[in-house]
């Protein structure tokens, strides 16, 4: 575990982990970041709310005032709500803490600090990955590598619509970080619950390759809670370092048509290059324009799939909960 001084663990979530009782870790860039004010204060308390009815113990995280803090408390959280903050990845921890500044984290941040202090499970939105057009720009989110390094459950409804999701998924079995899909055999496409076959661009068009990538099989898939905790179990018996990612398609009540997405999107990354919005500002950007062009729908896909995802973190993270009150002590390496 990371030093205490290092960062701050809310007595909360401190207690429930010294009793093996089950946590799970919230990012915080959904929150200052991923949803408009003043639904992304609601969201985010509807998903404390919706870990604790699985009987989990929520952990927010955040960085504040040059303090990583896991567990958030409720004047913390609307902090990062309604002020303006940047967001921290990996790569921007040591220089945020060192300036003292405060900051919303990123999956990749979320699950080093998650895992540092000892929770096992997380849930999120969608992931990052490599983005369309990535022969040009080279962007590629820095939470793909540090999935590679960091051995904590990941839900998740895949990887962002924005992304070039065949890219991202290809990116992930290269670094061996395995994705499974929660009681289906398709990468989930954020919005939709899979992704159709589209037609690539006209071939004059340099980013033809970014489309007809979308219909992606999954190798492995889950059918409960139970069997996502014996999975992960044996990754680390084996002694993996890499996450578990866990690929939960977003409720069929709110998920939208695929293609109607990829022409929203398209759409939104027209209006982004005229305006020349590019690196960290790019992805906010273009979620605001998709709520905005979809009247809103897109807003209701992303809530309904981050509380669902929530509640299935939660609910595995009983799990391995109580197999490590029945064992006393976490699953080691096999020789």
């Amino acid at each position: 575990m990371i030093p205490e001084t290092v960062i701050d663990v809310s007595l909360e979530v401190s207690a429930a982990l010294s009793e093996k009782r089950p946590v799970v870790a919230l990012e915080s860039t959904l929150i200052a970041h991923g949803l408009p004010r003043p639904v992304n204060l609601e969201t985010a308390f509807e998903l404390e709310s919706a870990v604790r009815e699985e009987g989990a113990v929520p952990a927010t995280i955040g960085i504040l005032e040059g303090r990583p803090i896991v567990g958030l408390a409720g004047a913390q959280i609307e902090l990062l709500a309604t002020r303006s903050v940047g967001k921290a990845g990996t790569r921007d921890l040591a220089p945020v803490l060192g300036a003292g500044g405060s900051a919303a984290t990123t999956v990749s941040a979320t699950i080093l600090l998650a895992h540092r202090a000892g929770i096992t499970v997380m849930a999120t939105g969608g992931l990052g990955g490599v983005h369309r057009g990535v022969t040009q720009t080279g962007d590629v989110s820095a939470d793909l590598i540090q999935l590679s390094r960091t051995p904590v459950v990941v839900v998740c409804s895949g990887f962002k619509s924005i992304l070039d999701l065949g890219k991202s998924l290809e990116y992930l079995e290269t670094l061996g970080v395995p994705v499974v899909g929660y009681r289906t055999r398709h990468l989930p496409a954020f919005y939709s619950r899979r992704g159709a076959s589209i037609p690539a661009r006209d071939s004059t068009n340099e980013r033809n390759d970014d489309l007809g990538r979308s219909s992606h099989d999954l190798e492995h898939s889950a059918s409960s809670p139970s069997e996502i905790a014996r999975i992960f179990e044996h990754s680390r018996r084996l002694g993996l370092d890499s996450a578990l990612v866990v690929a939960n398609p977003c409720p069929k009540r709110e998920a939208l048509d695929y293609r109607t997405v990829e022409e929203l999107i398209r759409q939104a990354e027209e209006k982004a290059e005229a305006e020349g919005i590019r690196g960290k500002a790019l992805t906010p950007f273009l979620l605001e324009r998709l709520h905005e062009s979809s009247g809103g729908r897109t807003l209701e896909a992303n809530r309904a799939l981050i509380l669902s995802n929530a509640r299935l973190a939660a609910q595995v993270a009983g799990v391995l909960s109580e197999r490590l009150q029945d064992r006393g002590s976490p699953p080691a390496p096999e020789a």
